[in-house]
């Protein structure tokens, strides 16, 4: 074991570990906050920053942030696969923190120095456009936050969770509160820079707007260093991918062979790493058993590991192998799933902004792009109300560490998020009811009438989808954690984004179809520009029903689903018995 200076490293040669648990959760926690904090405020009003400062076109605004977003969710696989087979969680957090700081620092400058920005637009004459040498500087600031992005998305949550003991109760009990509170960081960091950072960038300078999160950010990063005497640093084994390819080039090689009735007949030498839990074996997937069939004495060598890897394969490598192939049927359902949650940053803004938004009579006008922090409201008051006494109550009553099973938990979201939907197309129908070209309405800029319905009738819809991600999000996060096998932690994180980025997909996907299959003739778009002629209800509720769908795929996945570790014990003791005994016992 290192000294403490330099922290606990668990790597399989160490036979214990000092986990700090909460101790180490300020510099964790305060890291996670100022780096939300930090790159939110950055990120969520980059289409306005690229419009307005830079001159973009409103079509290419949108696809440079659509390329962006995308690349920013798609890169922490890359970075896991570095993380969990090269460098560490700590090592990678570390180089990403400052990587996203250096890009805030050049956007920052893009911002403040006028040499590296188009000249002001002068009114009567054509805006000028970026020169090649200031999108250089502009897209060099891109690629440090999607660097920093691939970094610490999939990082940050499982380096948190390394600091518990998994095998205390005390420990067990820390990373599900763990998980709840991340949550609870992300979403006041998404309240807050939702409202007063984008207030300043847009109303005050956005100089000071950038340079904020930028603070933040460096905020984020001493916060990081500081704990670094008592974290502790999980070393990598070795890639994961190497593992995961050996048991599939095997099985196939072996494709031709019957698995043995008896499993004890398999490879399966002393499991050695400390870093990976011993697995038991399990009945599903037979298929991959036949990696571990032996042939020949050949195929063993003298101290009883393999002499190719690539044509035997232990026990233990097949069953991690089963345990990512339970886990993505589970997965794809979060992707339908969150085409609801997109939802809440698109139509409903439509909907905000044809509908009544004053408040406290006329003086004040509730900007449209500002009720998603109803949503995170939401989830910023129900998760210490969960974790502090609505689980502790299920714990009494089920015995289960985390009041109920991550897939019920999951499954409570998926309900949550249908029941959004049909509320939302039952609100735009009373939206709708309300406005009449007979009536002396207000008009937006572009001409469509303004109902009269108040606005605030859209905080149901928002406070359910913010319940459902309270359930379904931190279940999926907490899921891919505790199911992946430990050495593939961070492959697991990157999951949850990689399912965000494919839902962004499926609902870009899903309104190209409703635009080309409705409206046809004389009819109106069900998704037209003017919602009061639109049928954007028939949209939630096509939405609704995909989710149905879905839930009831998730059912069928969840009976089926066996939680790593705890499968076909009783089996193999059954198993045992019988061939020692003639009988079950």
């Amino acid at each position: 074991m290192e000294n403490k200076e330099n922290g606990d490293v668990l790597d399989p040669k160490q036979s214990q570990v000092k986990y700090t648990g909460w101790k180490a959760m300020p510099y964790v926690i305060g890291n996670e906050a100022f780096e939300k904090l930090g790159t939110i405020g950055t990120l969520s009003n980059l289409l306005v920053y690229l419009t307005t400062i830079y001159h973009f076109k409103s079509v290419s605004a949108a696809l440079i942030l659509n390329v962006f977003s995308g690349t920013t969710n798609l890169a922490p696989v890359l970075g896991a696969f570095i993380c969990d087979t090269y460098l560490g969680r700590f090592t990678i957090l570390g180089i990403a923190s400052i990587a996203s700081l250096i890009g805030m620092t050049i956007l920052t400058l893009t911002a403040g120095i006028k040499n590296f920005h188009p000249r002001q637009c002068t009114q009567g004459q054509p805006c000028e456009s970026a020169v090649l040498s200031q999108l250089a500087i502009l897209f060099s600031g891109f690629t440090f936050l999607v660097i920093g992005a691939g970094g610490i998305r999939p990082c940050n949550l499982a380096f948190g969770a390394d600091q518990f003991d998994p095998k205390t109760e005390s420990g067990k009990r820390g990373i599900n509160s763990f998980f709840n509170w991340y949550y609870f960081t992300f979403t006041i960091a998404v309240m807050i820079s939702s409202t007063v950072i984008i207030y300043i960038q847009s109303e005050i300078s956005w100089t000071l707007g950038l340079a904020i999160p930028a603070v933040l950010m460096f905020t984020s990063v001493c916060f990081f260093f500081m704990g670094s005497r008592i974290y502790v640093k999980v070393r990598p084994e070795g890639s994961p991918f190497t593992s995961v390819a050996q048991v599939l080039v095997a099985s196939f090689k072996k494709r031709k062979l019957v698995v043995p009735f008896d499993p004890s007949s398999l490879f399966n030498p002393p499991h050695k790493s400390l870093l990976n839990s011993k697995l038991p074996h399990s009945d599903q997937f037979r298929f991959f058993d036949k990696a571990a069939i032996i042939i020949s004495t050949d195929e063993i060598k003298a101290n009883g590991t393999s002499s190719n890897p690539w044509k035997l394969c232990t026990l233990q490598q097949v069953e991690e192998v089963k345990c990512i192939a339970r886990i993505i049927p589970v997965w794809s359902t979060g992707i339908i799933y969150y085409t609801a949650v997109v939802q809440q940053s698109t139509y409903v803004v439509y909907q905000a902004m044809q509908s009544d938004r004053h408040f406290f009579g006329k003086n004040f006008e509730i900007p449209a792009a500002s009720f998603s922090v109803f949503t995170m409201f939401a989830v910023t008051i129900w998760i210490p109300i969960y974790d502090r006494l609505i689980i502790p109550c299920f714990r009494r009553i089920t015995s289960q560490e985390g009041g109920i099973t991550l897939l019920q938990r999951m499954g409570v979201g998926l309900i949550l998020g249908i029941t959004a939907m049909l509320v939302s197309g039952l609100v735009e129908q009373m939206r709708r009811s309300h406005t009449s070209i007979d009536h002396a309405l207000p008009r937006t800029s572009n001409g469509y009438i303004i109902s009269s319905m108040s606005s605030f009738w859209l905080i149901p819809q928002l406070v359910i989808l913010g319940l459902s991600e309270a359930f379904n999000a931190i279940g999926q996060i907490e899921f891919y954690y505790k199911q992946f096998p430990e050495n593939m932690r961070s492959v697991a994180g990157s999951l949850f984004f990689l399912s965000m980025a494919l839902s962004n997909y499926l609902s870009g996907f899903i309104i190209l179809m409703v635009h080309r299959m409705t409206g046809k003739g004389n009819g109106e778009n069900w998704l037209s520009g003017d919602l009061n002629r639109g049928k954007l209800d028939y949209f939630y509720f096509l939405i609704a029903v995909l989710g149905v769908v879905n839930f009831m795929v998730f059912i069928v996945c969840a009976k089926w689903y066996r939680y790593k570790g705890f499968e076909d014990v009783q089996s193999e003791v059954e198993l045992k018995d019988e061939k020692n005994h003639g009988s079950v016992v």
